[in-house]
């Protein structure tokens, strides 16, 4: 999927928008809007980037696992080119000490991340300062055309540019644990 990203500074039409693209075809979980008014997003009932993402916390976890796991390595491999190995004790520390690196450098690279903002939107920074809202758009190939005709309908939107989207599959993930929520009482 592509995301398309774009500008306005009025919230109540981002609500207009996000109608006119479910009414075009499109799920709810494939808009997000980023802002740094997160009251007046819940107000209007948009569905907002979780906090979560709006930190760099995956980013950082998946940096800090890469370490870890170069760390784990390593103590293996001194492990056995030392001869410790060859002890009674055997493998059983080594291996545990490989999974505690792995481990701590992996929570260690999240801990990093969530004090970060997230690198995706760091070219949004100064439109979110001047008190703007980024709308963020996941359409697929099919989806493009109906993209231009919502796009189109509202001249207030600003064009930021494109990106990598999410998944197809985790689009429908979130779609389905959206309409299960709907479903309980």
């Amino acid at each position: 999927m592509i995301r398309h990203y774009f500008s306005t500074t009025n919230l109540k039409s981002l609500k207009d928008v996000e109608s006119d693209l479910i009414e075009h075809g499109f799920s709810l979980p494939q808009v997000h809007v980023l802002t740094e008014d997160d009251a007046a997003v819940q107000r209007y009932q948009l569905n907002e980037v979780e906090s979560v993402l709006k930190k760099d916390v995956v980013h950082s976890t998946e940096i800090g696992a890469l370490v870890g796991a170069i760390g784990a390595i390593l103590v293996l491999t001194a492990a056995y080119l030392m001869g410790w190995t060859e002890s009674a004790a055997g493998w059983l520390p080594f291996v545990f000490l490989a999974i505690v690196v792995l481990g701590f450098c992996t929570w260690e690279g999240g801990f990093i991340g969530i004090q970060m903002p997230n690198k995706r939107f760091e070219r949004f920074k100064g439109l979110l300062r001047q008190g703007k809202h980024i709308l963020m758009i996941d359409a697929n190939e099919q989806q493009q055309s109906a993209l231009q005709d919502v796009v189109t309908m509202h001249p207030a939107l600003v064009t930021e540019g494109v990106g990598d989207g999410s998944s197809k599959w985790f689009i429908k993930s979130q779609k389905g644990y959206q309409d299960f929520m709907k479903m309980m009482p």
